[in-house]
């Protein structure tokens, strides 16, 4: 994860980094590989995904499928939150998944979240001081490349200290 992360903060500047992020996540994620997400720019406070319109990602209308766009927003919005949250620290995981679908994609499509600094103090690092684990709610609307507006996900998630986590183990 720590190569991840690394990866993603030199991608900000250097395409070299950003081809090799790609690489990286298709193999440290492999049951994504197949949709073929490309990530597009890494900014400070967020990141922009592509998800191509081929074969693969096609339901039977010939439009992008809805669950390969439920996966692209959850995908968007995990490594958004790994970014600015730091894995190493907290156990990020998704609680829920809701997706409302306005127009039916027929070319490639693109995520895009952003996690102010305000906010993200707001909403994770200063209730992290007194809990062990919160909740937090993104939201991240997917676009076509002509901007039409194709679906809207809401991804909760829950943040907890590593050292909080239990499992069941036997």
């Amino acid at each position: 994860m720590k190569r991840l992360l690394f990866l993603l903060d030199k991608s900000r500047t250097s395409s070299l980094h950003r081809r090799l992020l790609n690489f990286a996540l298709a193999r440290a994620i492999p049951f994504n590989a197949p949709h073929g997400f490309k990530v597009l720019e890494v900014f400070d406070d967020g990141i922009k995904i592509l998800l191509p319109y081929k074969r693969r990602n096609q339901n039977h209308l010939k439009g992008i499928h809805a669950c390969a766009l439920a996966t692209l927003t959850e995908f968007c919005a995990g490594i958004t939150l790994a970014k600015k949250v730091g894995a190493d620290s907290f156990r990020l995981i998704m609680k829920d998944l809701s997706m409302v679908y306005h127009y039916q994609a027929r070319e490639h499509v693109v995520a895009e979240l952003h996690i102010p600094d305000q906010e993200y103090q707001q909403k994770v690092f200063s209730p992290l001081q007194t809990q062990d684990a919160i909740f937090i709610e993104l939201i991240v609307e997917v676009n076509d490349i002509k901007g039409n507006h194709i679906s809207t996900g809401k991804v909760n998630w829950q943040i907890k200290k590593w050292d909080k986590v239990k499992t069941k183990t036997g």
